[in-house]
């Protein structure tokens, strides 16, 4: 499990409104969040029963959905 060690902007009541994060943990926070679509993308074309790709397209494939996501 990732361990992040946040520290917190508050307003003048002490509500949180903003976190700050060392690079490190944003880094890896956002390595997660790749892997994890990742997963998803994998498990949503599974369950499409579509034909395999060998791995070299299938890569290419995620790419180019990312693409077309930013």
């Amino acid at each position: 499990m990732l361990t992040v060690h946040p520290q917190y902007i508050t307003d003048a009541h002490g509500n949180k409104i903003s976190v700050v994060l060392p690079m490190k943990d944003f880094e890896a926070i956002m390595e997660e969040l790749e892997e994890l679509e990742d997963i998803k993308l994998y498990d949503k074309y599974k369950q499409a029963n579509e034909p395999s790709f060998p791995i070299d397209e299938a890569f290419t494939l995620i790419e180019k959905k990312r693409a077309q996501k930013k």
